[in-house]
């Protein structure tokens, strides 16, 4: 047999190669290939994969032989390209050389520029999703009422607004630091504090902040919760050492908004604002406690007495006023004689014991 017959169906590529240079693509067909002359040789390959994969893909790229039938791209160490067959994303090629058939599927390649780190492009939505994208692409979204602060290569960029970004991998180390912008609650809880009267005592805070400076927020500290923690556990011990323990107890309120005071200033560097701080529980010694109930039932009894005594005066001196006014006056000493009998009287049955002579005439006569 001098000839080979190689028959290549309608969705195929014939790779042609003599003596094993590339010498073209051979069309859908039956070809005769020659076994004396020249080593021939035909790869046959599907173009219904739309990319071209040959071991001497290189040597075909550059041949310039393709023709019409294939696209070559080749990416340079700057340069990504995000690819879409037939209307849907199918994947993202890093730098190197590549080539696509023509006719069979529809292939559209975008070209980016990695240097420009971030990725903008209309449909980023709908590729974030994509586990392929994330071989090429740290992707990043920045939920509601949050900010993001990016920073490149520790260096700060830029703050995000909520929504979906991505970043070229392998170009620079981009980093996105999310910041919640809502109120949010910090319990400062358990603190061992001496009051200036060598009183210890438990107390419990709690304060309530937002973020107002994202970047401050990133940037000045590791944990901007913890941070303000350590802040208000400072500035309680430094207002409550400097009080008696009931001048404390009085002044919770003054003592707490003293407390928001001086850890207000330290909240601004860390760009937070610092909206209130409460005394939520002041918890004493239980002999403290019981001295303390003491004191207060002493206080309530002395309180309790001196009210008894105070009515007690009222009392005996409304009694003397009523004693001179009927002194000074008979008559009013009648009427009251009168109101007794009638209160007598009203009640029911009245014995009248007479022990003295006149008193019957006397009585009769009251009568």
């Amino acid at each position: 047999m001098i000839f080979k017959q190689v028959q290549i169906q309608s969705y195929e590529a014939g790779l042609h190669f003599v003596d094993g240079e590339f010498v073209g693509v051979l069309a859908p067909g039956r070809h005769r290939l020659s076994r004396v002359f020249r080593q021939e040789k035909v790869d046959i390959v599907s173009r219904r994969n739309p990319w071209l994969e040959h071991e001497k893909l290189d040597v075909i790229a550059r041949s310039g032989l393709l023709g019409d039938d294939a696209v070559v791209i080749d990416l340079t160490e700057h340069e990504r390209a995000i690819v879409q067959i037939d209307g849907r994303f199918a994947r993202i090629l890093k730098p190197g050389l590549y080539v696509y058939w023509n006719g069979v599927r529809k292939v559209e390649i975008e070209r980016y520029d990695a240097r420009n780190v971030r990725l903008q492009c209309a449909y980023l939505s709908r590729i974030a999703r994509e586990p392929a994208a994330r071989i090429a692409l740290d992707v990043c979204e920045v939920q509601r009422f949050h900010r993001g602060v990016l920073f490149y290569d520790g260096k700060y960029v830029e703050t995000l607004e909520p929504g979906v970004y991505a970043f070229w991998r392998e170009t620079v180390d981009a980093r996105v630091v999310e910041i919640d912008l809502r109120e949010q609650t910090l319990d400062v809880a358990g603190q061992e504090i001496m009051t200036a009267d060598k009183v210890t005592l438990r107390l419990n805070l709690v304060a309530t902040y937002r973020v107002v400076d994202p970047l401050k927020a990133a940037a000045a500290t590791i944990d901007v919760a913890q941070s303000l923690y350590r802040e208000t556990q400072l500035a309680a011990r430094a207002v409550i050492g400097g009080r008696d323990l009931e001048a404390f107890l009085a002044e919770k309120e003054s003592v707490a908004d003293e407390i928001a005071a001086m850890s207000r200033r330290r909240a601004e560097t860390l760009g937070l604002e610092l909206i209130t701080v409460g005394v939520r529980d002041v918890i004493l010694p239980g002999e403290m406690k019981d001295l303390l109930n003491k004191v207060t039932q002493a206080k309530k009894a002395a309180e309790a007495n001196l009210i008894f005594r105070r009515e007690e005066t009222a009392a005996m001196r409304s009694q003397a006023n009523t004693a001179r006014l009927l002194a000074e006056n008979p008559t009013l000493m009648r009427l009251r004689e009168l109101e007794v009998l009638e209160k007598i009287a009203a009640a029911g049955k009245m014995n009248v014991v007479v022990g003295e002579r006149g008193l019957a005439d006397r009585i009769v006569n009251l009568l």
